[in-house]
């Protein structure tokens, strides 16, 4: 078959503009409503492939049968210690106070910490085993611990960087680079949503805010239609969505239509792809004025449900500086209640992002104050999601974007040692649902938690675990940039679905 006939090949940049040019029209006729009656639009997209364009949300076929439909990610930007909350080591304590042997730090780099006059710095925490697979918690997850059954723990992750914005980068994007899709962006460019009338990517937020920020769910060099939606859970969901007073429906019509005109005569002259997902953004704006406000009136929950969420939570007296303020508990709470109705309604992938776990110092009161927070909600989401018969199709994943030291942080100038530096080389995050082993504890590390001794994963083989979960091959979801395919999973790094994971 010649290039030009094959059409993987005219998406990967082949060289016939003419293909192209019809690749993009058809796209745009997938995703554009101006011109077309509503009755018509919907039977001729029901019927339709959305293409390999991906300048749709229109739902698409995974490349094999799937396990998990939806995700909820709940990103804890900050990491958070791994050996205060499940990785139990009795030898910290043991050998509290004493160094490491030269040959475990020798090469390592640190944030902050001076690895020459380091030494152990053993838990304050409580551990126990819970359910029947014994996984260990600590005392500050209680209620995540009656879900240990459910959960699929991994205890050996391991990441390339050690400072945040780069760590976050390469958790949500499989890169430490700037401009590259996040994993919500690759799973809705692959697979679409499953409801039009709201986003297929949508991104909630708590605590102060993470380091990286919005490029942490962002389209990159994919489609925009395809970028996370930061949504607020209280008031106007998002901003400049409402319509103005005594502006109608039938006005926000006739106004859109003119600029879909605009927009349509502008792609005509330069069948610029990036204007087909400027139309089907403003396509979906006018949807979601009246799919999001219904969306988040959680008066329709009731009251069990509310409780459980602990959305009418107090927040603590002592808190957490590093959070920032505001009421967290109600937030993050109810963002866990938002995460349940949004992939109820089909939105493909939910991102929670909440800030700090960075606990350099006063350790023990801040993560005290964080876990507490995220504990009981978490739980319900989980538990809820199962009651209703959600979990199964549902992935999700509790992570940060790498773990702290077993050495106790001794920066320069600060009195005392209360904390832990950055540590990429072993951390421990948790999955649920989605097609994962429940009561499963993955890989295992040394005595102190320095790193592996078994089964180690690199950030970017859960990502290719997560796609292959969704039913995509991660070596095939590509898209043709700057000449390359490029994927979430790094291009120069070798990965694999861990299939140890998978139920």
């Amino acid at each position: 078959m010649s290039d030009s006939q094959n059409p993987k090949k005219q998406l990967r940049g082949g060289d016939s503009k003419r293909a192209m040019g019809e690749l993009h029209r058809r796209a745009f006729l997938l995703s554009s409503a101006s011109g077309l009656g509503g009755v018509a639009l919907n039977h001729m997209l029901a019927g339709a492939s959305s293409g390999p364009d991906g300048f749709s949300t229109l739902a698409r076929p995974p490349h094999f049968a799937p396990t998990a439909k939806r995700c909820i990610f709940v990103f804890m930007a900050g990491a958070p210690s791994q050996l205060d909350l499940f990785d139990y080591k009795p030898m910290l304590n043991q050998y509290d106070g004493k160094p490491l042997p030269d040959s475990m730090t020798e090469g390592v780099r640190f944030a902050f910490l001076q690895k020459d006059s380091a030494r152990l710095m053993g838990t304050k925490r409580t551990f126990k085993r819970c359910g029947q697979s014994g996984m260990w918690f600590s005392d500050l997850l209680p209620h995540l611990a009656t879900r240990a059954d459910d959960l699929c723990m991994i205890q050996t992750m391991h990441t390339d960087q050690f400072n945040h914005h780069p760590g976050q980068l390469m958790m949500q994007c499989g890169q430490a680079q700037f401009g590259l899709p996040s994993m919500g962006s690759w799973v809705s460019y692959g697979l679409g949503s499953e409801n039009q009338d709201l986003p297929s990517y949508v991104v909630l937020t708590s605590g102060r805010g993470s380091s990286g920020g919005s490029t942490l769910w962002n389209h990159g060099f994919l489609p925009s239609i395809h970028g996370g939606v930061l949504f607020r859970n209280q008031g106007t969901p998002i901003l400049n969505l409402d319509r103005p007073s005594g502006w109608s429906k039938e006005m926000d019509r006739h106004l859109l239509d003119a600029l879909d005109e605009v927009n349509r005569h502008h792609w005509e002259n330069k069948q610029d792809p990036e204007i087909i997902s400027r139309i089907a953004n403003y396509e979906m704006a006018f949807r979601m004025q009246m799919a999001a406000p219904e969306l988040v009136d959680l008066t329709r929950e009731p009251d069990h449900v509310r409780t459980a969420y602990g959305l009418d939570r107090p927040e603590p007296e002592k808190r957490s500086g590093r959070v920032g303020s505001g009421d967290h508990f109600a937030s993050f709470a109810t963002n866990c209640l938002l995460a349940r109705r949004l992939v109820e309604r089909g939105v493909r992938f939910v991102n929670l992002v909440f800030a700090s776990w960075d606990h350099h110092s006063n350790l023990d009161a801040e993560l005290a104050y964080n876990a507490t927070c995220v504990d009981q909600p978490m739980a319900a989401l989980i538990g809820d999601l199962k009651e209703r018969g959600l979990l199964d199709e549902t992935l999700v994943v509790w992570a940060g974007e790498f773990g702290r030291t077993p050495l106790g942080e001794n920066r320069v100038g600060r009195a005392g040692v209360t904390g832990r530096d950055h540590h990429p080389n072993a951390f421990s995050l948790f999955m649920a649902g989605g097609g994962v082993r429940g009561g499963h504890v993955h890989g295992e590390t040394d005595d102190f938690g320095w790193a592996p001794v078994k089964d180690a994963v690199h950030i970017n083989d859960l990502q290719a675990t997560l796609l292959h979960l969704f039913g995509l091959d991660h070596q095939r979801l590509t898209y043709r940039h700057h000449g390359a395919d490029m994927r979430l999973t790094s291009v120069t790094r070798k990965a694999r679905a861990i299939r140890s994971l998978l139920a």
